[in-house]
């Protein structure tokens, strides 16, 4: 079986916690900038000896409200700073946060709740407290349940004033690095979410040694990132740990219609995020350049075919000197002020969640970006592969971080190893079967090794459809690809059991506007648009270039266009924005059932 593992380059310990970062700065670099917070359409930083100390108050705030150690406390907010003070003062008062989306269900909240053993929660504002009053019926455990906006945090620091110090550093030096850390709860897409048990050492241990990795990021003057996705997810938990260790500026914003102008003002060093939001700001900035009239568009177009170029060469390592005079004025004319959007700093990301795609990628690389694609899942605490600036390879989601190894079996199964695999699902449901005595998990992803160690991920075992005539198919990518396209926000692909593959596809709504005015259809209403006769031959050409990446067989042979797009709110899609595809495929059988009685 293909294999490679990578030896750790942090020696494990058996001492520290997540609880130790913020107390280590706050001793050796006080004044230290840790944190920035929006403040009057500005930013006010917050200092590692002013975070230790919030931390702190919280933190025996929580222990004389009746937190024990061990005790589970659920945290349902969107991303901002409280997040991370209530985060790191349960670590500190040696209780466990459980993250909760705040787009969850009344049934999925009461869940998370029941299996958890949850004792208290924290939510941010009043809509998410009526979900959370009304989940805890019945759930005489949930003692306390504390809301961020109506001041409750500065309350309970005030009501914690008579902890000693002494007290909190028992409580604090009593959690090991074996100790339960938290628990996240995966999105669910099928059946109900399961409680992943991730421990400290889970936490340090990755964090440190993919920090060692990535220290020309992490470790760069100034360094900085903003985080925008939920820090329910653990892609971003993990980030968070990353920053509060290596002493990176972090910010906050929950909000994605503000984000560009956040970005601008902020101005990190690097970012976290998933492909549809590399997406969406390459889509926004084709969208700006046409509107700007005067051949913007092709000026647009034309730079990002030599931005793309550019990466090319850089992968086969020659540049000619052609390449690079139309790549600096490419840049003058257009890249740069990409770049000056994000702040005029960004010059990495890390992405995860999907596949970026390559036109993306070589995009990003060439225009100053470089998008650094990786693999993990809740139950390895996040990363366990990562592309890393001395080490890329376009197309492939990286070679393993120190300390953890990958392996494809005889069937195509990607197994995992290393320092962020968790101890165990919540009561053990399922843990045996996924995670072998040997240490090697069982992700569920198929996928392929090549010679140097690079993953690339393939598919979904439980998601391979099966036609009629027996061509097993992945839907994945195939749909990867079409969503790619500007106009469209989802696509889904069936046909398990059917004579052919087919397509349920969405329309973006804030792309859709611009394009039809380009097109000179702008006075296509929006729910004309699904049937427009130009629409759907701009689709058809997505799906075109899908399928010239398979064979006939495994191709799009017809598709349908929905008049509303799928989302979290309707059950469609996970909060990590995941297609929940055996209850889409259900909920629209009318609609799939359409595609194949029509031909």
């Amino acid at each position: 079986m293909p294999e490679v593992s990578v030896p750790a380059l942090v020696p494990h310990a058996d001492q520290g916690t997540v609880a130790d970062y913020p107390r280590r700065w706050a001793r050796t670099q006080p004044d230290r900038v840790m944190v920035s917070v929006r403040r009057d359409g500005g930013w006010r930083d917050v200092t590692a000896a002013e975070l230790h100390r919030r931390v702190d108050a919280l933190a025996k705030g929580f222990m004389a409200a009746g937190v024990e150690q061990g005790d589970r406390v659920g945290l349902m907010s969107r991303t901002r700073l409280e997040w991370t003070l209530v985060d790191l003062a349960l670590w500190t008062a040696g209780a466990v946060p459980v993250p909760i989306y705040e787009t969850s269900s009344v049934d999925q909240v009461r869940w998370i709740c029941a299996d958890s053993g949850m004792v208290a929660a924290v939510v941010e504002d009043a809509a998410m407290m009526a979900t959370v009053s009304q989940a805890r019926e019945g759930l005489h455990e949930l003692r306390e349940v504390w809301q961020i906006e109506t001041g409750s945090l500065d309350e309970l620091a005030s009501a914690g004033a008579d902890v000693s110090d002494e007290e909190l550093e028992r409580r604090r030096s009593g959690v090991g690095r074996q100790d339960l850390a938290t628990i996240i709860y995966t999105s669910g897409t099928t059946g109900r979410p399961k409680g992943c048990e991730l421990t400290h050492d889970n936490f340090v241990s990755l964090v440190e040694n993919a920090s060692e990795r990535l220290t020309e990021i992490v470790d760069a003057p100034g360094s900085a990132t903003l985080v925008f996705l939920p820090l329910a997810h653990v892609f971003a938990r993990f980030i968070q740990v990353v920053c509060l260790r290596s002493g990176v500026r972090m910010g906050h914003t929950p909000d994605p219609s503000t984000l560009l102008d956040d970005l601008a003002t902020f101005r990190p060093t690097f970012l976290l995020s998933v492909p549809r939001v590399f997406e969406k700001i390459y889509n926004a900035a084709e969208q700006r350049a046409e509107r700007g009239g005067r051949g913007r568009g092709r000026l647009f177009r034309w730079a990002a075919g030599v931005a793309e170029d550019y990466s090319r060469a850089l992968e086969r390592g020659s540049v000619g000197l052609a390449l690079r005079a139309r790549h600096a004025v490419a840049d003058r004319a257009v890249l740069a002020r990409l770049r000056a959007a994000l702040g005029g700093r960004v010059t990495y990301a890390i992405s995860g969640g999907a596949a970026l795609g390559e036109h993306l990628a070589h995009f990003f690389r060439g225009a100053g970006l470089v998008v650094l694609e990786g693999y993990g899942l809740t139950e390895t605490t996040a990363p366990v592969t990562v592309n890393t600036p001395d080490m890329i390879r376009i197309g492939t989601v990286g070679r393993p971080l120190p300390g953890a190894g990958v392996r494809v079996d005889e069937g195509g199964e990607v197994l995992v190893r290393g320092a962020g695999v968790f101890r165990g699902y919540r009561g053990d449901t399922g843990t045996d079967e996924l995670l072998l005595p040997d240490g090697w998990f069982r992700t569920g992803d198929l996928g392929e090794l090549d010679d140097e160690g690079f993953l690339r991920i393939t598919g979904r075992r439980k998601e391979i459809i099966v036609t009629a005539g027996g061509k097993n198919v992945s839907p994945g990518p195939l749909e990867d690809r079409v969503r790619a396209h500007p106009l469209v926000s989802q696509c889904l692909v069936v046909g398990e059991g059917r004579p052919f593959v087919a397509a349920v596809i969405t329309l973006d709504e804030q792309m859709l506007p611009g394009w039809l005015d380009r097109k000179g259809l702008s006075g296509t209403a929006p729910e004309e648009a699904p049937r427009h006769p130009q629409v759907r031959e701009e689709l058809q050409r997505a799906v075109d270039q899908a399928n010239a990446t398979v064979s006939r067989a495994e191709s799009i042979r017809s598709f349908v266009v929905l008049d509303e797009d799928l989302t979290v709110a309707a059950g469609h899609l996970t909060p990590s924005l995941k297609l929940r595809r055996a209850a889409v495929t259900e909920m629209l059988s009318a609609q799939i059932d359409a595609i194949y009685a029509a031909r």
